[in-house]
């Protein structure tokens, strides 16, 4: 069975002009999958246009020739305030860990600074102890500190998305859910979604550092027992 697997492609094809069928690899979606690659297209309605051009326009101006170079000259968050301005958005959310509340504060500090109005939900609203969840005693943080039968809040993405469904939120932002949470606010949030913040407890929130570490990989990735 053929699957796509552009991640192994080496000649990138489909990024240059005037490419040949036969020069496509065997895995390549546009060899075997044209059939949805042209009802995908059909997709693009003019609500899906709008999104999809002001999208573009803002990948554009993220960049800048300066002195005969082209060079990156905004940062994401800066590119999601140009890029709400443009669709024409003005009330954002920003579902945050409560591990990440400084950096909370100054997203939503920027917005309204920028002259956005910013609604921020803490991932602990609604005060859950985990047991509520069926969460064993064992399998909280806090039995790391051998207390078993200690309250521990835990993380709450659906209320997280109601929340900022019932101000209408025309865009939420991610600043930090966890892997899994992060899922299930997408999942119910009314409002498109974007991540500002990716989870990444062991880099400081820079999962790409996983990539690129010689302390990382491939140790890493098969997780061995770590002797006291």
């Amino acid at each position: 069975m053929i699957v796509p697997q552009c991640s192994k492609c080496v000649e990138r094809v489909c990024y240059r002009e005037g490419w040949m069928r036969d020069e496509l690899p065997g895995f390549c979606p546009m060899k075997h999958k044209q059939e949805v690659i042209e009802a995908a297209m059909e997709k693009y309605d003019e609500a899906e246009r709008r999104l999809y051009y002001n999208s573009t326009v803002t990948e554009k101006r993220a960049y800048q020739n300066i002195r005969g170079r082209v060079i990156a000259v905004r940062p994401r968050l800066l590119e999601i305030i140009k890029f709400s301005e443009m669709m024409g958005w003005n009330r954002l959310g920003v579902a945050f860990c409560v591990g990440l509340g400084d950096e909370a504060k100054k997203v939503v500090e920027i917005l309204e600074g920028a002259g956005l109005e910013a609604y921020s939900v803490c991932c602990k609203c609604g005060s859950v102890d985990k047991s509520e969840w069926g969460i064993a005693g064992e399998d909280k943080i806090v039995a790391l500190r051998g207390k078993l039968e200690a309250f521990e809040a835990g993380c709450n993405p659906i209320v997280q998305a109601d929340v900022l469904n019932s101000e209408s939120t025309d865009l939420n932002i991610i600043v930090g859910l966890c892997i899994g949470h992060d899922i299930q606010f997408i999942k119910y949030s009314e409002a498109p979604v974007t991540t500002l913040i990716v989870k990444d407890r062991l880099t400081g929130h820079n999962p790409f550092a996983t990539l690129y570490s010689g302390y990382h990989h491939p140790r890493l990735w098969k997780e061995d027992p770590v002797d006291d």
